[in-house]
């Protein structure tokens, strides 16, 4: 079974700074979706730490630069992932710059949130989560080949076991919209897309990953009400988060540890299209009450290939 986890000296309780204290990136670069922000922006201050130059695209460069500031190694450059002119504009111009690319983290993304559309007419939640990345991946790849020995990071989360991608009507034209639906679709096919992107990309040099941050408190629940967070029992009575790591319930720096291990770990040299959680592999998700794991569906190889036609036409 591929989904083995393996003997990793980090796990739950690890933060993104501890994973990056023993890895050399200077001269190297990266880029990070939603690298201003929330687990993104210590995804960004720990590859940063490790000598990596990194590139945050951002929708709100104002934003962006004041989470930023006084921040060195960092680069914000303007892109709307929901915007496809946008996500064509800001590879173009990092293609013209002929860097390699070693590392691409999709980290942005949308949760829960009430029905909107992109331009085209497509889900939000699914444009931003996936298709921005998918767009986002294909016109960079020339720039991760050249990396000759590149990951990109796919940040899902423990809420793809909420569903599966409805291939018949993945925009709700004819389903009623659901919030918690929508995300979870989104979210598998952030998994379904690394396990193809892997198998394409693997001959040159190009291996993908997926996986889940654990539970934590971002601006990524801007959607969410009290009632909505009081359901996951994630505040203590003071209403602050509570941090348990082996509940699955993390800070931030602790959210963000996989992410930079599944950019950086060479244990993970010579693998791929796997998804991930807890600084390590995650199994699969056996149905029981701790949710550990990857739904089956989530890494089908013929649906990850169904998507990424479907993504190519759309």
């Amino acid at each position: 079974m591929r989904q083995q986890p393996i003997a990793s000296p980090h796990n739950a309780h690890s933060t993104a700074s501890e994973v990056a204290r023993e890895i050399d990136l200077s001269g190297k670069t990266a880029i990070v979706t939603g690298g201003y922000s929330g687990l993104g922006l210590e995804t960004t201050r720990a590859l940063i730490a490790t000598g990596a130059t990194v590139i945050v695209p951002a929708r709100d460069v104002s934003k962006a630069e004041d989470a930023l500031h006084g921040l060195t190694g960092v680069e914000i450059v303007s892109m709307d992932l929901m915007d496809r002119r946008s996500v064509e504009t800001f590879a173009a111009s990092f293609l013209q710059r002929d860097l390699a690319l070693p590392i691409l983290i999709n980290s942005a993304g949308v949760m829960a949130s009430p029905l909107f559309r992109d331009g085209n007419g497509h889900e939000g939640q699914f444009a931003t989560n996936h298709l921005g990345h998918f767009r986002l991946v294909k016109g960079l790849w020339p720039a991760l080949a050249k990396a000759e020995g590149a990951r990109v990071i796919s940040v899902s989360s423990r809420g793809h076991q909420i569903a599966g991608v409805d291939f018949d009507d993945i925009d709700f034209h004819v389903r009623p919209y659901d919030r918690w639906i929508a995300y979870g679709q989104s979210k598998t096919a952030n998994i379904l897309f690394s396990v193809e992107l892997d198998r394409r990309g693997a001959d040159d040099g190009i291996r993908a990953f997926s996986l889940h941050p654990g539970q934590i408190l971002t601006n990524l629940a801007r959607h969410l009400s009290d009632e909505d967070i009081a359901g996951f029992d994630a505040l203590d009575e003071h209403g602050n988060p509570i941090v348990d790591p082996d509940k699955g319930m993390k800070s931030p720096e602790q959210g963000a540890a996989t992410s930079v291990w599944a950019a950086t770990t060479p244990l993970l040299n010579d693998k791929g299209g796997l998804y991930l959680e807890d600084c390590n592999i995650a199994p699969l998700y056996s149905g029981d009450a701790a949710r550990k794991g990857v739904a089956p569906y989530a890494i089908d190889p013929d649906l990850a290939a169904r998507l990424w036609d479907l993504s190519e036409r759309l």
